[in-house]
């Protein structure tokens, strides 16, 4: 099994940044890949932010939501991956979750509040 624990979110004025963590308990070399995921408020859909793989290979949501504005990395030594999230607008509030795809199973954390102020 996988524990994953987020951290980093909180309240920022729009066109703030925010520098999301996810620290999993097991070596993520060996996770096949790791992602982030938004839940927005009244909804029960995760949507995918952006994703890592193991050789650290990108993927971000289609369209330009995202692109240009978050930047997903990862630090095998402290096995824990990123979401550098700058000029945040009020879309993007909601919660974000870690995800992690390991040995054919999908774990996740329990999951971060992002408020953006208007």
């Amino acid at each position: 099994q996988v524990q994953l624990a987020e951290s980093g979110g909180g309240l920022v004025q729009a066109g703030g940044s925010l520098r999301l963590s996810c620290a999993a308990s097991v070596s993520i070399s060996s996770i096949n890949d790791m992602g982030w995921y938004h839940q927005a408020p009244g909804t029960h859909e995760r949507e995918l932010v952006a994703v890592i793989s193991s050789g650290g290979g990108t993927k971000y949501a289609d369209g330009d939501s995202v692109q240009g504005r978050f930047t997903i990395s990862r630090e095998e030594a402290k096995n824990t991956v990123y979401l550098q999230m700058n000029s945040l607008k009020p879309e993007d509030i909601g919660v974000y979750y870690c995800g992690a795809n390991y040995l054919g199973y999908t774990y996740w954390g329990k999951g971060t509040l992002v408020t953006v102020s208007s």
